[in-house]
């Protein structure tokens, strides 16, 4: 589910006919070299195809336009190896729909001192030409990310790599689709949320159907493949049956493992990438969805709960923006559920009632069956376990009725050395930037959701990026943040995004 394509980012460099043959071939040389340094760095998820030279407005609108067409192309880098009149930019850069890249570098980390001449001068004069282009995407109001410093740099390469997959992020948004089974939960206000507009800023297409009409794809589910996912649950997790009889435990794991085959392809059939539930919504299933939607968001779906559409969208685009990742430490939905007000120790309790996803774990997660004192139904298997230490982004889609707002706290996750045995799901314990008391108080000032959707491989950057190109307003809560900075920012953004 969670296959990547393989994308591909082209790189296209600016130069103009006035240098005259030789300065091209020039150019042409240093680009290819770029692009080959760049491709076997290992810092880059994706691969980068060298454009030839671009010299006048004709060629420009053709390589803009080319790749707008090609499915596989995800954004374009550009490059000023020399002067390049933005005029010849202007039809190219309108036209332009996908992410792009403003890498301001240029081939030679050193000035030659001794030897530069004007013909240096005029084949390398990156410092000119970028600030000529970026003169003409700031006029023209193009979104853009920058990234300034020599390309051999490992820093710029990372950030060329980070900016690749929020790119990803970028174009699969308008790919998304989400169904709600169900409704959401009565009576709240946070996972309301306007989707006609939400589609219109997002590219997402969010449906509604009866939960009875999943469970029927359920219910159609052969008990040979009950068994032979249970066999799988058994062998991939730990069992904690506290002393209920082996066989009643079974029973109630098999029922998420029917959940599971049938969800699946009522979202493979339906071709949805994200999907919410709600206890509250429940007919014709036997239990709260819990272990059948931890595997499935492990596999890339994205998921909300009490149909929280938004939260299950950015959880959807974060897996994918985070595919592949060398040492990922996961990503999940996720809820604010209890304070730790001890002086010098403040941190949340984050967890759900079932729904946290398994890639998070610190060690094996494994199957519990308990009551859920919410739903009415059976007692639900889910995975239990604690998330990895380290830090994370905590990240809250809000519908403001007049706009959206996407907050992104930086948080810690902490070991949690103090085992909760009576507590019976997953859980995290996290203390958000700078501080519990500043953290906390900023995310009520801003609307932040009770919902996140939490990444330990992502950065507030690479969200951020994401919610500039889909033009929204994105706050930021981290080590900088101060109360009285963070309320001017609020005032001066509900003039701006008005």
């Amino acid at each position: 589910m969670l296959a990547s394509k393989p994308y591909e980012f082209w790189f296209a460099t600016g130069s103009q006919n006035l240098y005259g043959d030789a300065t091209l071939q020039l150019v042409a040389e240093h680009s290819r070299q770029i692009v080959e340094a760049l491709n076997a760095s290992g810092r880059l998820p994706f691969r980068v195809v060298l454009k030839p030279t671009l010299v006048d407005a004709a060629s420009i609108r053709r390589c803009f336009n080319e790749a707008n067409d090609d499915r596989l192309c995800a954004g374009v880098v550009t490059w000023m190896h020399t002067f390049s009149p933005a005029k010849m930019w202007i039809l190219g850069l309108q036209e332009f729909r996908k992410p792009l890249l403003h890498l301001h570098t240029q081939f030679n980390a050193a000035i030659p001192f001794e030897s530069i001449d004007m013909d240096f001068m005029n084949a390398n004069q990156s410092a000119h030409g970028d600030r000529e282009f970026g003169h003409m995407a700031t006029r023209m109001g193009v979104e853009r990310k920058i990234v300034v410093g020599h390309w051999s740099e490992a820093a710029v390469q990372k950030r060329v790599g980070d900016w690749m997959r929020t790119a990803v992020g970028i174009v699969e948004s308008s790919h998304l689709r989400i169904v709600r089974l169900g409704d959401n939960m009565r009576d709240v206000a946070v996972t309301e949320g306007d989707k006609v507009e939400a589609q219109i800023k997002f590219g997402w297409e969010i449906d509604a159907y009866e939960i009875a009409e999943a469970a029927q794809y359920v219910d159609a589910v052969d008990p040979v493949e009950v068994k032979a996912l249970t066999d799988v649950y058994y062998d991939t997790y730990d069992l904690i049956t506290d002393d209920r009889d082996p066989a009643d435990f079974r029973k109630h794991v098999e029922v998420q493992a029917a959940i599971e085959i049938g969800f699946r392809r009522f979202l493979e059939e339906h071709d949805y990438q994200a999907v919410v539930t709600n206890f509250q919504m429940l007919s014709g299933l036997k239990q709260l969805p819990g272990l059948a939607i931890q595997r499935l968001m492990a596999d890339g779906y994205g998921f909300g709960a009490e149909g929280d559409w938004k939260t299950a969208g950015l959880v959807r685009l974060m897996k994918l923006m985070t595919a592949d990742v060398k040492g990922a430490k996961g990503t999940s939905f996720m809820e604010d559920y209890t304070y730790h007000l001890v002086p010098g120790d403040e941190a949340i309790l984050q967890a759900h009632m079932l729904e946290i996803c398994p890639s998070i774990a610190s060690g094996k997660p494994a199957i519990k069956v308990n009551p859920l004192s919410m739903g009415e139904r059976e007692d639900p298997a889910r995975l239990v376990f604690t998330c990895k230490p380290g830090r994370g982004v905590a990240c809250s889609l809000v519908d403001l009725g007049t706009r959206f707002r996407l907050i992104v706290n930086d948080v810690q996750c902490l070991a949690q050395n103090v085992t909760m045995p009576k507590l019976p799901v997953a859980s995290a314990l996290w203390r958000p930037e700078p501080d519990l008391v500043v953290g906390a108080e900023a995310w009520l000032l801003a609307g932040g959701a009770h919902h996140t959707a939490f990444s330990m491989d992502l950065t507030a950057e690479q969200i951020g990026d994401w919610g500039a190109a889909m033009g929204v307003e994105c706050v930021f809560i981290d080590k900088q943040t101060t109360i009285r900075a963070l309320k001017n920012e609020l005032r001066w953004n509900a003039a701006a995004y008005r």
